[in-house]
């Protein structure tokens, strides 16, 4: 799992998890001059099947934003599932808050609970909407600082500085006698690089399917230009083409 792939979206579905947790344990209906009002664990119907469910559907939503590939439940991948159980508890939540029971009040529990899961939702839905929320939650680390001139690089493989090159690059300070030297591409060096968000790794021969997914905060290394798209390779070795390149941090 990588916690970096994690967005600003994802923040907030993480915090409004929390704060509808904390409602659960406050009033979820009050009344003039009556004190010991029942929270939502009074009824596990309330507590573990609406507050709990809202929580549930936000750890499935971060789980699925930090595995390497997506995973599925029934045909469905994880954060639709966690945003449909988002969905559905917001939902519920509304009606309880606007069928207050005759001579009773709204608690802080019901809505505190209301505004929480509302959120949560609508973190969960606009995410993958916009820009502002898809950024990385924790930062990319800062490229390690250029040796001195005749210094021995420092550092190991998976951001620049790296000591030994990566597998299946050739080194480039000399070749074997006999050997044909590889013509590198008109005006490209290879260099590190970073991504803002997480992107997908398409296979060099075209095919639809993603191999790898890169994840903000890890560097990686562009061995080639591929039109508009770079030929990027991973921390174990895969290769592929990156199609979307916008944003991207060079190292």
């Amino acid at each position: 799992m990588n916690i970096r792939s994690l967005t600003r979206g994802d923040g907030v579905v993480i915090g409004a998890a929390v704060l509808l947790f904390i409602a659960s344990f406050l009033d979820f209906y009050s009344a003039a001059g009556y004190s010991g009002a029942p929270n939502a664990w009074e009824n596990l119907g309330e507590g573990l099947g609406l507050y709990m469910g809202g929580v549930v559907g936000a750890a499935l939503i971060v789980i699925s934003r930090c595995l390497p590939q997506p995973r599925k439940v029934a045909g469905l991948e994880l954060g639709a599932v966690g945003t449909a159980f988002t969905i559905l508890v917001a939902w519920i939540l509304l009606w309880f808050l606007l069928g207050v029971p005759t001579g009773l009040d709204a608690g802080s529990g019901l809505i505190l609970g209301f505004l929480a899961a509302l959120v949560l939702a609508g973190a969960a839905i606009a995410t993958p909407l916009v820009p502002a929320l898809q950024a990385a939650l924790v930062p990319a680390p800062k490229p390690a600082a250029p040796q001195p001139y005749g210094a021995q690089p420092q550092g190991a493989y998976g951001y620049p500085g790296a000591q030994q090159p990566p597998y299946g690059v050739q080194p480039q300070q000399g070749q074997p006698f006999g050997a044909q030297p590889q013509a590198p591409a008109a005006d490209f060096s290879p260099f590190w690089f970073a991504v803002p968000v997480p992107r997908p790794l398409y296979a060099e021969d075209g095919s639809p399917t993603p191999v790898a997914e890169l994840a903000p905060g890890t560097w990686y290394l562009a061995v080639e230009q591929r039109g508009p798209g770079l030929v990027a390779q991973t921390q174990d070795g895969r290769r592929g083409v990156l199609q979307d390149t916008t944003g991207i941090q060079r190292g």
